[in-house]
């Protein structure tokens, strides 16, 4: 049996940093068993990321050159989410920036998150159907190519670990699991 802990205090923050991906600052909490306690957090305004399916089954994935792990990966389009924006719109701006591709069916896969001992950043996952073209609009900051291959192939990368970007990789498996539902 899962055990539900209450919700710990937040005491006080000190912000250390405030930047494009956040703000990242110290918090004094209380937990629930009284134990007082600093942690570091980042604050994130959260992310979108979307497996964008062509009519024919193949998905448009992205290789895009990530800095922090120094590492080409394999990935689905993704951004995070501009202050005030709505979530779906979120999918739908980055999916067209990315990959090139409008989407007229946007179906929610749940969201997940990333690194929950230090981060709050929650990644609402899509599947993109029905699409069509648009124009690609890429960042200053975005080195990435599109790739379209088999859905199934896709799956296997991430299944075999070739696929390691996390959001990716669970976004493939939700997504095979809606399409295999239908």
């Amino acid at each position: 049996m899962a055990y539900e802990y209450e919700e710990a205090k937040r005491l006080a923050r000190r912000e250390l940093w405030k930047g494009s991906v956040g703000r990242f600052g110290e918090e004094d909490i209380e937990l629930p068993n009284g134990r007082r306690i600093t942690l570091a957090v980042l604050q994130h305004p959260g992310a979108c990321a979307v497996v964008p399916l062509l009519d024919d089954g193949r998905v448009v994935m992205v290789r895009q050159y990530r800095y922090a792990v120094h590492k080409t990966l394999w990935e689905i389009p993704a951004g995070k989410i501009d202050p005030g924006e709505p979530i779906d719109q979120c999918a739908h701006r980055e999916l067209e920036e990315e990959t090139g591709y409008k989407t007229t069916q946007l179906i929610s896969l749940g969201s997940i998150f990333m690194t929950p001992g230090f981060c709050d950043e929650r990644i609402h996952l899509y599947l993109a159907r029905q699409l069509r073209p648009g124009k690609q609009a890429l960042e200053q900051n975005e080195l990435l190519e599109c790739v379209t291959m088999r859905f199934d192939e896709a799956v296997a990368m991430s299944e075999s670990g070739e696929i390691d970007d996390a959001k990716t990789a669970v976004a493939l498996m939700r997504a095979r699991r809606h399409i295999e539902r239908r």
